[in-house]
């Protein structure tokens, strides 16, 4: 869905939908759409800047990187971006740092998909985890340590410590 943004009133722009998206599009190789993205946003024009508040809300199914079941991922992130006109992308170097929130645009036209998909994005964890304590899977056994205690006795050494254990059964 591209915008024209000399369409753009002085009111504004009100855009309130659903939009379908592939799970293929996200950056998180493992997600999965479970409802369609529904975004409202509010697109305002200020000479050449233009200005977009939103609010994206779907559910995903993310896999948990340590015990590696899947698990949903609500999404409710609001955002507010200043988007500007290609040309000023070569006047980037002389803008302040507090410029870094603006984004350019091309041919007076905003694709409202991509700034959707980019802030969904922005709303994924680096590390799914199910939950902040997840212990993970046995790596004895396998089972999911959340699941109930295995009984698996795992002996953990220090790895550090292995040159040490060479010089003391050498000294034997």
């Amino acid at each position: 869905m591209r915008i024209d943004i000399d369409k753009i009133t002085k009111e504004g722009l009100k855009i309130s939908r659903d939009f379908d998206f592939q799970s293929l599009e996200l950056v998180e190789e493992d997600a999965v759409f479970l409802k369609p993205v529904h975004a409202d946003l509010t697109m305002t024009r200020m000479g050449e800047e233009v200005w977009i508040k939103g609010r994206v809300a779907t559910r995903l199914s993310f896999v948990c990187s340590r015990c590696l079941t899947p698990y949903e991922f609500p999404v409710d992130a609001k955002f507010d971006l200043v988007y500007l006109p290609e040309e000023f992308h070569e006047l980037k170097d002389e803008l302040d740092d507090e410029d870094f929130d603006q984004i350019f645009y091309q041919n007076h036209k905003i694709d409202v998909r991509e700034v959707i998909l980019a802030q969904l994005n922005l709303t994924f964890p680096a590390k799914p985890l199910c939950t902040k304590n997840c212990e993970g899977i046995c790596a004895v056994c396998g089972k999911i340590r959340r699941e109930g205690n295995c009984g698996c006795q795992v002996k953990e050494t220090d790895e550090r410590l292995g040159r040490i254990k060479i010089l003391v059964k050498d000294k034997r």
